[in-house]
């Protein structure tokens, strides 16, 4: 997809490098540069630069994240922890988050429940899975800079920017669904523009069948995936009555989505069926709920523009640029059916993600409902691709203009969310719910918008002014300063948001656990006015066992099965018998910790 304008007429220097399209030219050493041209000569030279940068970005992914051992981040971790026990044979316990999510990532990530036999040992094999899936990254946003038309050297540049930058590690970091999902999603619309490009009918189909698995394969990895089988059930109906494609390729499509979407809803069937005390997932028809209601309505526009807003600043504004790139495509005759299908595609996912959380998100003013990190992050390695390949294909006025047009979409949104949340904006915020955000405005504690946007915008500034001084010649050295850009970023983000935050969780995640010599395959019954992360982390620390939450004080009955009860303590000054006013007989209390609120007691 070329989705670049006036990218044939340039004013700021020669619009060929290496092999053609508006790639900048090459100013090494002579020398230098015939030994490169040499090596790249060779058929291995490539596919071996691939796989090194490929283990390079492993390698990356597990030093930031290998030492991790508990989940941290509740109760999204400890309910795909928990679906993933269940998927690796072992025995359902209470599903932290209240109902049955998605099963498609822990799926993926449940071999390492299978082979570990202790909590820890699993988490840090999830970690190592995590590097290897979230890195993929790194290969699929190479192959989308060559469909954009750049050549191998700049390609592998512009991938490996894209693959550092915070939103696509940090996730990776914790067991979530997000590791995955942009994966899936470069997938999704690779496959969507080779299925819509010129090639044998053959190859078509193949790419028609993989846009609908793995568009299929997202809905079963997180509620978001709805948007895209969405979609690419719109885009096969319109190729299919307006002959896009061949029409056998196109039916081929639309059975693989029909393939995968089933699958998807059998996945789900099997994992509800082992939580038959839980229900399923709602979001979707919470979603629909809230957008017919008049009264949600404002707050569900101004949420979405501050997705949309964090969206921007998190790609330094390069978003901004592909935004409005996929937009000027989309009306412009000039460019193929397939690079018009998918850059709508890109738009519509873009706000259909963004509405959709909005409108799913719970009803009350936290900050982060109204600007948060996560939901839209899947889609910044498709749209930073384009946004950097606009670097080197479009001419200086171009840049100039889009720039511009970006920065005031980016000012207007910024405006109406402010304007509308007002003081919600200046509560308490979570560094976990908008990392980026405090990586740029330089301040790790509370949310500062007007720094933040200062901040994405002066990166983009520097970028655009080395652009236009040195023209086409200097656009690989620039985005070579992106690159180091995003893995610093990705570096002090993990210092001072994802080991902060797992430092500060740590006594209820492993700490409670082994002070109240809890073993892992104790039934344990928890009061329901325990720490909340810690009944969060005993879902998944409780490794071979299951646990329940019952509230002690009401006299429930406690299952058969139960070993031991975790019981919140009455007072730090009353004493520990209080904490389970009329206990079963045969209840003894073995350990407790007042100041920390709990107290253990086991069966005789």
């Amino acid at each position: 997809m070329q989705p670049l304008i006036d990218s044939a007429h340039t004013s700021d220097g020669p619009g060929r490098g290496e092999d053609g399209g508006g790639n900048a030219p090459d100013t090494l050493a002579p020398a230098v540069r015939a030994r490169l041209r040499v090596l790249a000569a060779h058929r291995w030279f490539w596919p071996v630069a691939l796989l090194l940068g490929y283990g390079g970005q492993v390698v990356f992914r597990l030093a930031l994240s290998i030492h991790n051992s508990f989940p941290s981040v509740h109760a999204d971790e400890d309910s795909y922890l928990v679906i993933a026990r269940v998927l690796a044979g072992r025995p359902a316990t209470e599903m932290p988050v209240g109902v049955v999510i998605p099963g498609g990532y822990p799926l993926l990530i449940s071999p390492a429940l299978r082979i570990a036999d202790n909590p820890a040992a699993a988490y840090h094999l999830i970690m190592g899975i995590n590097a290897v899936l979230n890195a993929l990254v790194f290969p699929l946003a190479v192959v989308a800079a060559r469909r954009l038309g750049l050549s191998r050297r700049n390609a592998y540049l512009v991938g490996t920017a894209v693959a550092l930058v915070p939103p696509v590690v940090f996730y990776s970091q914790f067991v979530m669904s997000d590791t995955v999902l942009p994966v899936l999603l470069l997938v999704w619309l690779l496959a969507m523009h080779g299925w819509l490009s010129p090639g044998s009918p053959r190859r078509r189909a193949l790419y028609a069948v993989t846009m609908g698995l793995a568009a299929g394969y997202s809905m079963a990895t997180h509620d978001r995936g709805g948007v895209v089988v969405a979609l690419t059930a719109l885009v096969l109906v319109v190729v299919l009555a307006f002959g896009w494609a061949p029409r056998l390729a196109s039916l081929a499509g639309a059975g693989g989505l029909g393939v995968s979407f089933l699958g998807a809803k059998l996945l789900a069937r099997f994992v509800e069926g082992q939580f038959k005390d839980v229900p399923p997932s709602s979001v979707g028809n919470k979603v629909f709920e809230n957008l017919g209601d008049p009264q949600y309505r404002g707050t569900i526009i101004a949420r979405t523009f501050g997705q949309l807003w964090y969206f921007m600043t998190s790609t330094y504004g390069f978003g901004a640029i592909a935004f409005v790139l996929c937009v000027a495509v989309v009306f412009r005759r000039r460019y193929s059916v397939a690079e018009r299908v998918v850059a709508f595609t890109m738009v519509a996912m873009l706000f259909g993600t963004a509405l959709a959380s909005a409108a799913g998100l719970a009803d009350n003013d936290r900050i982060d409902n109204w600007v948060y990190a996560r939901y839209c992050a899947v889609l910044v390695p498709l749209f930073l691709v384009v946004g950097l390949a606009a670097l080197f294909r479009a001419s200086g006025r171009s840049l100039l203009w889009l720039a511009g047009v970006g920065a005031v979409v980016i000012g207007v949104i910024q405006v109406s969310v402010g304007a509308y949340a007002g003081s919600a904006l200046k509560l308490w915020v979570s560094s976990w719910t908008v990392p980026d955000a405090m990586f740029l405005a330089s301040a790790w504690e509370g949310l500062h918008m007007a720094r933040t946007t200062v901040g994405a915008l002066a990166v983009l500034a520097a970028c655009l002014l080395l652009r236009m001084a040195g023209g086409r010649r200097v656009v690989a050295a620039v985005v070579g300063c992106v690159t180091m850009f995003a893995a610093y970023a990705t570096v002090t983000v993990t210092d001072n948001v994802s080991v902060p935050h797992g430092k500060a969780r740590k006594y209820e995640a492993v700490g409670l656990y082994k002070e109240a010599g809890l073993r892992k395959d104790d039934n344990v019954v928890m009061d329901g006015n325990l720490n909340w992360d810690a009944r969060m982390a005993l879902t998944y620390e409780v490794y071979w066992g299951r646990v329940w939450t019952e509230d002690l004080k009401a006299g429930n009955a406690l299952p058969e099965r139960a070993t031991a009860v975790l019981a919140t303590a009455a007072d730090k000054d009353a004493p520990p018998q209080a904490s389970w006013p009329n206990p079963r007989p045969g209840w003894y209390i073995t350990k407790y910790n007042l100041e920390r609120g709990w107290v253990l007691w086991r069966k005789a």
